[in-house]
């Protein structure tokens, strides 16, 4: 079998550069575990960028899966298929009473929100109003809702969008009127550094929408399909959106986007109005509905909570005076571990050679996101890891 440095090199003649690599080439994963091309095994703490939200191989999503290969595996949109129809009940059913657009990916479910907001909003209301340090995609309609260094180089933007700082209740007053068709916002920021709201400023933002007839759209790309400790972050603040995203963990690894919106905003996204070729293929949507059911059958929203809490108190503990640790926030498995240093990137190198896999956001916030599947042995494991690798750093 090729070994690690085989395969980035392998790598490296072939594919684009536009991703920062670790100096590692998995092979194999087991829940939450981790094995590279030279047999080393490593703790997974942040789940390929909140995707793999069951872990590795769950054993329910390669059912689903090999399942859904052997029977059906893609017919077109203009035709119904069960897979896409139960995964669509399970997100309604868990959310709100909306209508659902299967896409690939939490960018292009940005896309479609976007899209749907201003026709359903009028040609008199153009402007999208985002927050600063938000995260919302790298295509273009969502990059120009994404304020901050993922814009360098791509402007110019779409017109209408304007930027306001995150949990500034008064600063969203200001800007929001009659021209605003959407304000998008993430629960809780991920790319942002795991950044909670004031418990009042989403109900808040949900007053000034409906004050001014403006769509609500809440990006829950990182945020949905339980990782916060309830199936959808918005669920934590008694708030409903009348667009929701989703993207990263809802395929359990596998693409899937999509959007959930209130029927009356879904209605105006007629025939030839929007589409996906390839949005809500049977496989994809198969080990979908399969996330939902484990999820529900195991309890996970409870022991996402519950991991979490243990993971958030052991970094408090742990973060004394004079251990490089400014603050440490989030929600159920959803943590974010904001370092004094100005750079992280030491810690993450580090963590990897001690065989625990983490990330770093905004240059020096530590990233924990891992599964739901995560044991409390293992995170004990990983969390000793984090410690002696802060520690040597």
């Amino acid at each position: 079998m090729p070994k690690n440095k085989e395969l980035i090199q392998r790598h490296e003649k072939v594919l684009i550069g536009n991703y920062g690599k670790l100096p590692v080439a998995f092979v194999r994963g087991q829940g939450a575990l981790l094995w590279d091309a030279e047999g080393k095994q490593y703790i997974d703490f942040f789940a390929g960028f909140g995707g793999t939200i069951l872990g590795h191989c769950h054993p329910a999503l390669t059912a689903a899966v090999t399942r859904q290969a052997q029977t059906l595996w893609q017919t077109g949109n203009q035709f119904y298929t069960e897979p896409q129809i139960r995964l669509a009940e399970n997100l309604v059913n868990k959310s709100f009473d909306g209508r659902v657009f299967f896409c690939h990916s939490g960018a292009e479910a940005m896309e479609a929100a976007i899209k749907l907001a201003r026709i359903s909003g009028g040609p008199e209301r153009t402007n999208v109003i985002s927050t600063h340090k938000g995260f919302h995609g790298r295509t273009m309609g969502a990059l120009s809702a994404t304020a901050g260094p993922a814009q360098n180089g791509f402007a110019p933007f779409l017109p209408g969008f304007l930027h306001v700082p995150f949990n500034d209740l008064k600063a969203m007053d200001a800007a929001i009127d009659e021209r605003t068709t959407a304000v998008i916002l993430e629960p809780i920021q991920g790319e942002g550094g795991i950044n909670i709201p004031a418990p009042d400023y989403l109900a808040g933002v949900r007053a000034l929408c409906d004050r001014y007839g403006a769509a609500l759209i809440l990006d829950e790309v990182w945020t949905g399909v339980g990782r916060t400790g309830k199936y959808f972050g918005h669920q934590h603040f008694a708030v409903q959106p009348d667009i929701m995203t989703l993207g990263k963990a809802l395929g359990g690894g596998l693409p899937v986007g999509a959007i959930v919106a209130n029927p009356q905003r879904a209605a105006f996204f007629k025939p030839g109005t929007h589409g996906c070729t390839l949005g809500g293929n049977p496989i994809c949507t198969a080990a979908a509905a399969a996330v939902f059911d484990v999820i529900e059958r195991e309890e996970l929203t409870v022991m996402a909570a519950q991991n979490g809490e243990m993971i958030i108190n052991s970094l408090r503990s742990f973060a004394a005076p004079g251990n490089k640790i400014k603050e440490v926030r989030g929600m159920g498995m959803f943590i974010g571990v904001e370092m004094t240093a100005a750079d992280a990137t030491p810690v993450v190198l580090r963590a990897l050679q001690n065989g625990l896999v983490i990330n770093v956001t905004q240059k020096n916030v530590l990233r924990i996101c891992p599964s739901l599947v995560i044991t409390p042995q293992q995170i004990q494991q990983g969390l000793d890891i984090l410690f002696r690798t802060i520690a040597e750093v």
